[in-house]
């Protein structure tokens, strides 16, 4: 049987475990009282209760904090992830009847140790802040996590890190980062801890078990050093911001709307509007019809607009082209000419526009806004006769003033996309 488990190297149930072990801030030790530690030391210890417990693989990645120097956090997580596997050896002296081990390759003997550093952890700091609805100024201080997420690599120094944590620092005269500091902070001081592991069945002893090495340690019983980089961590996703919305003054003109707008980044905006109304009635030769839409580019400012996207004061550029045919019994007005395509027949406008979208349940907005600019294009006049629409006259159109104007309900869309309150909490 012996040489039959020697083929297959997977006689046995194999395991995996994945612990997280925090410490204090400059420290190594372990404290039991820390976090969740109590409940993790019961686990790894039960771990290795079954007799013939078989350690295959340990991996143990450490992080920390980004307020220490980075030669400190690697030689602090150097001596924290030694504390770990020495832990590791005591509950393997209880595994082995309480024998004293004292030669660490032994105590690891056909166990492959592999230990990395992710150093400063912006990525986890970045994923515990956009899970954390409290955070002062929310949306300032994920957009500069995130950029300093997208901007400082693995090969970036002590200075260009340090240069990322002054900026978040003198953010908002420190608000933020206290906060950071004292909620996010100690729960980027912790060493994960993979496991790889067979337990065997008790007859395993007296055949020595079937040979599970799959690597071994240097001669002289250090610690084998393997690199991980920070992207093997899981990142977050990035979050999306859409609002949908409806300008309630067309709507109320029987002329329903509807629009859409993308948050792209760094304050900027893209938007889409349509409106639609086609009423009709022959007989009387009554005619309320219109459609048309605008696209525009908005970019947002303000304290409201630092504190989450799409809310605040905002302006932009925008064009767009409509048509219409009003007409009520007597002379007719159409928009454009007939018998020609939207394009050609339609009146187009461009301009700017300024507009504030202000918060009102948490995930509605009012936005109010203002558009100046050009319109131009053809318009006729008609007169209805018997079924048929004699035309009068052609004029032209070109006029320079208000073009836009909208007082539109907003629905935000997207995780996170929900209106906070001052101190950046959910209303």
């Amino acid at each position: 049987m012996t040489v039959l488990a020697s083929f297959f190297p997977l006689y046995g149930v194999e395991k995996n475990d994945t612990l997280q072990i925090y410490f204090r801030q400059g420290h190594s030790e372990i404290d039991s009282t820390l976090h969740g530690n109590a409940a993790t030391l019961s686990r790894l210890d039960s771990i290795f209760k079954p007799e013939g417990t078989k350690l295959r693989n340990v991996r143990i990645v450490g992080s920390a904090s980004p307020e220490g120097s980075v030669n400190l956090n690697n030689n602090l997580s150097d001596h924290r992830a030694r504390r770990i596997l020495t832990l590791i050896e005591r509950n393997q002296e209880r595994n082995n009847g309480n024998q004293m081990i004292t030669d660490r390759s032994n105590a690891f003997e056909n166990t492959d140790i592999e230990f990395s550093f992710v150093g400063r952890d912006w990525a986890n700091l970045l994923k515990y802040a956009n899970n954390d609805p409290n955070i002062p100024y929310r949306y300032e201080t994920i957009s500069l996590l995130e950029e300093i997420n997208n901007e400082l690599s693995e090969e970036d120094g002590e200075r260009e890190a340090n240069h990322f944590l002054i900026r978040l620092k003198e953010l908002r005269n420190g608000e933020p980062y206290a906060y950071l500091f004292s909620n996010i902070f100690p729960s980027l001081r912790a060493s994960r801890v993979y496991l790889n592991y067979y337990i065997l069945p008790p007859f395993e002893d007296k055949i020595n078990g079937p040979d599970l090495s799959i690597g071994t340690l240097d001669p002289s019983g250090d610690i084998i050093l393997s690199h991980f980089p920070l992207a093997s961590l899981p990142q977050e996703k990035r979050k999306f911001y859409i609002a949908l919305k409806t300008n309630m003054l067309y709507d109320a003109l029987a002329l329903p709307s509807l629009g859409a707008e993308f948050y792209l980044g760094k304050n900027f905006s893209a938007v889409a509007n349509w409106t639609y109304g086609w009423w009709d009635t022959h007989r009387t030769h009554h005619y309320w019809r219109a459609y048309g839409g605008d696209l525009a580019v908005r970019w947002w400012f303000g304290k409201k607009a630092l504190e989450k996207p799409l809310t605040g004061h905002h302006i932009g550029v925008y064009g767009g082209i409509f048509t219409y045919d009003f007409e009520f019994g007597g002379t007719g007005y159409m928009g454009g000419l007939p018998h020609e395509t939207l394009w050609n027949r339609s009146l187009r406008m461009a301009g700017i526009e300024y507009g504030y979208s202000l918060p009102v349940a948490k995930r509605l907005n009012i936005d109010f806004t203002i558009g100046i600019g050009y319109m131009g294009g053809k318009y006729i006049k008609y007169i209805p006769d018997n079924g048929r629409y004699l035309w009068q006259s052609t004029h032209k159109i070109n006029w320079f003033g208000p073009t836009k104007a909208e007082i539109s309900l907003v629905w935000l869309i997207g995780p996170g996309n929900y209106n906070l309150s001052k101190k950046g909490g959910e209303k």
